[in-house]
């Protein structure tokens, strides 16, 4: 039960990561019509889902907590250095380094361990999936609870960014977050079976929109 207090904490949106201040490029099919009701949102959430968040993000937390496992920090770095190159997006690779930066920053101060020395210090760059599966690592929170938690921060994260940006109403977005719950655990089966050679597998129209972002003459989000 002490375990899940910690979690709990990690995964409100109350958690001043600011993930509040990103859309990840849907602002832009917001700007553009293409999202533009609870139903058009839903289906680029399931997609983003499918394909982004679990081949990048979901992946990316999964493999950190092997390599913690193994005691491998050297493959945490590595990693580390693969998600920064492959997010092509200018305002998408800020956003995710900021908010690692700021999660590593106010995790190491609330938590008596010390993560990890200060070896962030050497790194730059930190991706908030690192961090997330680190922090879940040391407060001996199970693996698959880990992805999970942080698949669904992921998701609660935009769906109250599109509450405001849509915008939709607050008990819209509940349902949203209902109906993502079958997508989520279908999500974490996947990542089980996934490799380290798959991460990375994205949807282009979605990168795509990421570019665009900062073309954008009135913006509410930073990405």
């Amino acid at each position: 039960m002490d375990k899940l207090l910690p979690l709990l904490q990690l995964c409100d949106s109350n958690f001043p990561s600011g993930a509040f201040s990103h859309s990840f490029g849907f602002e832009t099919y917001i700007s553009n019509e293409k999202i533009n009701n609870v139903e058009t949102f839903r289906d680029a959430l399931c997609v983003y889902i499918q394909t982004q968040l679990t081949y990048t993000d979901g992946l990316a937390c999964r493999l950190t907590y092997d390599f913690l496992e193994k005691k491998s920090k050297e493959d945490v770095w590595r990693l580390n250095e693969i998600l920064a190159a492959l997010c092509l997006a200018r305002e998408t690779r800020e956003g995710t380094r900021m908010i690692g930066e700021r999660m590593w920053k106010i995790c190491r101060e609330i938590y008596s361990f010390n993560i990890w020395n200060d070896d962030k210090k050497k790194r730059g760059y930190m991706h908030p999936a690192l961090v997330f599966s680190i922090v879940c690592y040391r407060l001996q929170i199970p693996k698959e609870t880990t992805v999970l938690s942080y698949l669904y921060a992921s998701v609660q994260a935009l769906v109250q960014n599109a509450v405001r940006a849509i915008p939709l109403g607050q008990t819209d977005g509940q349902r949203l977050l209902v109906s993502m719950r079958p997508h989520l655990l279908k999500a974490v089966q996947k990542i089980d079976t996934l490799t380290e050679e798959e991460l990375g597998a994205a949807a282009p129209g979605l990168e795509i929109a990421q570019m665009q972002h900062e073309q954008l003459s009135v913006r509410l989000f930073m990405s």
